[in-house]
């Protein structure tokens, strides 16, 4: 396994000048302090109500689903603004997959997102730029203001209102004046260091957070990958005793009694040899299909297209394939998504008595592989321990990608894969 250094503070990266970094982050401050108070104020709306009507049929909880998705949006909108302002090293904030199919699966990735410790980080990021945006809008008023009353020599004579409502002659204006733009500013520019600072703190996770999370998606992909081998070395030994050993057995049997024959009975010997012949033939075929189930030698020389393509002409069932790819992928990648594509399709010829099936690929942003079978039989599909469907489950994860799963009773079912192609 190849060792990563990870960086103890990923430093900002030399894009923009400082003066102009400044300059950027008072303008995100006071754009934030003008829409940031609305933002609040729906996700508080969403809350409330959520926790109003939780106990009217339910339809609260149509509300509170809504503000962990509206949580999850400003979340990532403020880790990809912080990153574009300061050029940080940091990943975009990534949703809670489905570690199961199905509701259950969907309400528990739902609880996982709720509290996610990185999307709190980035909310409570967003709401103090929005405290220091009103601040800035205030102090920027308030320089406006002194830059005015600099002025007031010009316009009154004798004495006038100071700043602390004092009057005070009319020729210290001017001082108080200057002196008042200088503290706006000042104020303006401390409030953008420090949005600076607390940013850093809050949105670039530390070397312990990240080695966590490191350990704990090897640790998914090990035991992905651990289950992955065993489901397949169980469905080999099925797939063996179940159809060739059976074989040979017969064809054994065919040979003894053709040698018994051979001196009385040349003809009827003749004949078993020959279904001896044919039953070993029929043996080698199903070898050859159960090695191409373990390892599909035309994945690696052509590619997941035409292995997709040579698996869709072997199909029992029509199979639309539509694959778009402008490369190829990791080995690894590509082996996962085949081998999800090609049980997907063993499992509607088998169990769905579905009459067509359709079979998409692409390479999406991100360099993601993304896969997705969908059927027109009659449903009900569910992963069962040791399953084709579990098969699939635990060789996606161990390839760090996700598996989803819908399969209504009635149909269609339709699965999903998604692989990362540094896999």
């Amino acid at each position: 396994m190849t060792t990563q250094t990870v960086p103890s503070a990923p430093a900002d990266k030399p894009r923009t000048a400082p003066p102009l970094r400044l300059f950027m982050t008072v303008l995100h401050l006071a754009a934030l302090g003008v829409v940031g108070g609305g933002v609040i104020g729906v996700l508080a709306a969403l809350f409330g109500t959520g926790v109003g009507l939780l106990f009217v049929l339910g339809i609260g909880i149509v509300f509170l689903v809504g503000l962990v998705y509206a949580l999850y949006g400003v979340g990532w909108f403020e880790v990809v603004r912080v990153r574009g302002l300061y050029g940080l090293d940091v990943a975009d904030l990534q949703p809670r997959r489905r570690r199961a199919p199905g509701f259950g699966g969907w309400i528990r990735s739902l609880g996982r997102q709720s509290i996610d410790g990185r999307m709190w980080r980035a909310l409570a990021n967003f709401a103090i730029a929005c405290i220091f945006g009103a601040l800035v809008i205030r102090l920027f008023w308030g320089m406006v203001w002194s830059a005015i009353y600099s002025f007031t020599p010009l316009f009154a004579g004798g004495e006038t209102i100071a700043p602390f409502g004092n009057l005070i002659d009319a020729g210290w204006a001017p001082l108080f004046g200057i002196l008042g733009v200088v503290a706006a500013a000042a104020g303006i520019i401390g409030l953008a260091l420090l949005h600076r600072t607390i940013s850093r703190a809050l949105i670039v996770p530390n070397r312990e957070a990240e080695l966590t999370e490191r350990v704990r998606t090897t640790s998914a992909q090990r035991e992905g990958a651990v289950r992955a081998a065993d489901v397949e070395r169980t469905r080999i030994e099925r797939d063996l005793h179940d159809g060739v050993q059976p074989r040979l057995v017969s064809v054994g049997m065919t040979l003894g009694l053709a040698q018994q024959k051979i001196d009385n009975d040349p003809t009827a010997a003749k004949e078993l040899i020959s279904e001896a012949h044919t039953s070993t033939k029929a043996a080698i075929t199903e070898l050859r299909q159960l090695a191409r189930g373990i390892h599909a030698s035309v994945l690696d020389d052509r590619g997941l297209d035409a292995a997709l393509s040579a698996l869709a002409s072997r199909s029992h069932i029509p199979v639309h394939l539509d694959v778009r790819m402008d490369g190829r992928c990791s080995r690894d990648a590509e082996a996962a998504v085949y081998f999800s594509i090609a049980e997907s399709l063993t499992n509607a010829a088998k169990h769905s008595r579905a009459s067509e099936c359709r079979v998409v690929v692409r390479l999406r942003e991100g360099n993601v592989l993304w896969a997705r079978v969908e059927d027109n039989g009659m449903g009900g599909a569910q992963v069962q321990p040791g399953g084709g469907l579990d098969g699939i489950s635990n060789r996606v994860l161990a390839a760090g990608g996700t598996f989803r799963i819908d399969s209504p009773q009635g149909g269609p079912t339709s699965l999903e894969v998604s692989v990362p192609c540094a896999s």
